[in-house]
């Protein structure tokens, strides 16, 4: 008996042991389920510049990738870019419109061509494009403020490439008691107080390799934007790392099929002998002394006597590599967060309900990022800007009211059109009827501002009069039909 409660104990504590979530069962299916516990900068740090390199690489050379970022801006920022509208009010709550025109005015010039940027080689749309596809691309962006005194209104901005914020410089021990983690000094709430920059680009091969020196820039000046994935996250990652190698296994995989089926189109083959020599054909002898022969459309050559050809007939590409590349963008696209038939711009086994579902997910993703460019680069440009124009005389406004103009501004991004304009016009009017939706609900989802909508109405019909034109429509609300003129009565007599 001494023996079965020695076993009867034995199997009571394997079953203290047992895993209560399957995913973290251990054991032969489990063997290649490889994990460690890690922080996320200590994640980061030793493979935040493979990443960043590779998916430059794939941005470079890959169709797939090159239309990620393209569509990612093309949705994101759009054609006129997100746009700043002013909406300061009076005391008496009527709309401060002298000022809101000034300041929007003021706006639009900083944002052209050689006034917002150092290099005055941007205007503020392309600014905006290179934001969201290094965001995608480098995983991170780095914009330095700066206060130029001789450019017109006193404040640009200048791009530097994540390269510049060098990962492997930190330090736990500062004397002021912050510590540095991969070139972002924090104090002991992680709070960024400074940026340790490159000088210089430290790979750029087009001039002697710098010096590896570095600047130190408060924090105050510097916009470090980029989506973290973990709480206590320094540094940001490319978008792309997490199907980099799917992407880069497709395209080795396309790569081979291409040459297989060039090789196969050309059906060559191979002369053999008795003896393995012997024959020279038309060609010239190779350094290994094998024989050639130029294969030319419809020409046959007579071999010599105990000569063989042999057909080299590969069919490639093979039937299933239709099948097995869409099911690999597939894969893709959902480590993308991007439906497959925008990425692989196919259209083939999409119909209106499934189009249309993929266009609004796409969208609800779209909108995401563009809150973000908002909150974490217009915004705080456009407040930094404003500040300091005010306060430069440059916008002809009282820096008392500074906190008045910079909290009453409206970002208008770009909007997204149906595939079906009619039933979504019908849908807008069926929600004003009911009081559900409002006209700056309706603008919004066009990228315009009731304002400006109302006030471009206004400019019609001012200019259909000038020219004494009767225009055919009335806009906002239906109107009653026109009673009809019946002749006869007692006027006829």
């Amino acid at each position: 008996m001494a023996w079965y409660n020695n076993i009867f104990k034995q199997n009571k504590k394997r079953k203290t042991f047992k895993r209560s979530y399957s995913g973290a069962n251990t054991g032969r299916l489990f063997a290649d389920f490889l994990t460690n516990s890690s922080s996320a900068d200590a994640e980061i740090k030793d493979n935040i510049r493979i990443l960043r390199d590779r998916s430059r690489e794939l941005a470079r050379n890959d169709p797939y990738i090159s239309r990620y970022l393209n569509l990612m801006v093309s949705n994101v920022i759009g054609r006129h870019g997100i746009r700043v509208s002013s909406k300061a009010r009076n005391d008496n709550q009527l709309l401060d419109l002298a000022a809101n025109q000034l300041i929007e005015s003021a706006w639009k010039d900083w944002c052209r061509l050689g006034n917002c940027t150092t290099n005055e080689r941007l205007t503020f749309l392309d600014c905006q494009k290179i934001f969201v596809e290094s965001l995608c691309r480098d995983g991170e962006v780095l914009i330095r403020k700066i206060k130029k005194e001789n450019s017109p209104f006193g404040f640009q901005i200048q791009f530097l490439e994540a390269d510049h914020l060098d990962e492997q410089k930190n330090d736990s021990s500062l004397a002021n008691g912050n510590s540095i983690k991969m070139g972002v000094e924090v104090d002991k709430y992680d709070k960024p107080i400074a940026y340790h920059l490159f000088k210089r680009h430290p790979y750029d091969q087009t001039y002697p390799k710098p010096a590896q020196e570095y600047i130190r820039v408060p924090a105050e000046e510097i916009i470090h934007a980029y989506l973290p994935q973990r709480a206590e996250q320094t540094r940001g990652v490319s978008l792309i790392a997490p199907i980099m190698a799917n992407m880069k296994m497709l395209s080795g995989y396309f790569e081979a099929e291409i040459v297989a089926a060039r090789v196969a189109a050309s059906k060559m083959g191979f002369i053999t002998s008795p003896d393995g020599d012997g024959y020279i054909g038309d060609g010239d002898m190779e350094d290994v002394f094998n024989p050639t022969m130029n294969a030319q459309a419809g020409v046959f050559e007579q071999l010599p006597a105990g000569h063989d050809f042999k057909t080299f007939d590969p069919s490639h590409p093979s039937t299933a590599f239709e099948s097995f590349s869409t099911s690999v963008l597939r894969s893709i696209a959902s480590g993308l967060n991007i439906s497959y038939h925008a990425l692989s711009n196919d259209l083939t086994s999409v119909n209106y309900s499934s189009i249309r579902q993929g266009a609004l997910e796409d969208r609800s993703m779209f909108q995401l990022y563009q809150q973000f460019v908002i909150d974490h680069f217009i915004n705080p440009i456009f407040q930094s800007w404003l500040e300091m124009s005010i306060s430069s005389g440059a916008i002809n406004l009282p820096i008392s009211k500074l906190d008045k103009f910079s909290n009453s501004i409206k970002f208008i991004p770009r909007s997204f059109a149906w595939i079906d304009p009619l039933k979504e016009m019908q849908s807008h009017t069926l929600g004003l009827q009911n009081g559900i939706v409002t006209y700056s609900d309706i603008s919004a989802a066009y990228g315009r501002d009731t304002e400006e909508l109302f006030e471009q109405h206004q400019k019609e019909i001012e200019l259909a009069k000038q020219y004494d034109i009767e225009l055919a429509y009335q806009p906002f609300g239906t109107k009653l039909p026109i009673e009809p003129n019946i002749l006869g009565g007692d006027d006829d007599g």
